[in-house]
């Protein structure tokens, strides 16, 4: 599992050239079909536009396609895919909307105008860095529970809802390249008292850039 750049909210832009109005909207997905439904959602949300040219690419599968919808090839969704591809984003798509104001841009026109939208509304989101994350269960007795808490969030790591019976057992989750580490302090600090499994692996937010 590798990690991978990718947007946390959606967001758009506009602006008009030369009579012609063009609306860039990136959006969150993780498959073919997701991007076939917010198509769906723009083609409704802006109806009667002259094209709706778009650009996605799904880390899964490494799957990455591009729509000029109309337009002279290579002039719509090429300049878009070249943006993704040039900030190494994943799990995204991006939709140009151009509702024709009856001035020929020409192809050069064409291709500054959607990879220019499309990066207005990319300068909008908010992008993060996604890496796999160890997941850790831990049973932990009661009468340790509260002060390894606390040295937990000391160090920032992120843990998922407590379970109580016997023991009280948590995930925990832990960057990849800082395993080794956590393994050796668990078993310093608690004496070998806490039992941990490794059970899984998980993509999870490293940072907001």
């Amino acid at each position: 599992m590798e990690g991978f750049y990718t947007v946390v909210k959606d967001t758009a832009a506009e602006q008009i050239i030369d009579k012609s109005r063009f609306i860039a909207l990136v959006s969150m997905v993780t498959s073919v079909e997701d991007t076939q439904r917010h198509r769906q959602t723009v083609e409704d949300q802006y109806p009667n536009a002259r094209h709706y040219v778009y650009a996605y690419r799904i880390h899964e599968g490494r799957l990455e396609k591009a729509s000029d919808d109309g337009e002279p090839q290579g002039t719509g969704g090429r300049p878009v895919l070249d943006l993704l591809q040039h900030r190494q984003l994943w799990n995204i798509q991006i939709i140009v909307v151009r509702y024709f104001g009856g001035v020929l841009l020409g192809t050069g026109g064409l291709t500054r105008a959607y990879g220019g939208t499309a990066r207005l509304a990319l300068e909008e989101t908010m992008i993060t860095l996604l890496i796999p994350h160890y997941i850790y269960q831990l049973r932990v007795p009661y009468s340790m529970y509260e002060q390894i808490k606390y040295q937990i969030r000391q160090k920032n790591w992120d843990t998922s809802p407590e379970q109580f019976s016997e023991q009280v057992t948590f995930d925990i989750f832990i960057p990849e390249e800082e395993a080794g580490g956590f393994e050796q302090w668990l078993i310093e600090y608690t004496n070998k008292h806490v039992p941990y499994e490794n059970v899984g692996t998980v993509l999870r937010t490293a940072k907001i850039v």
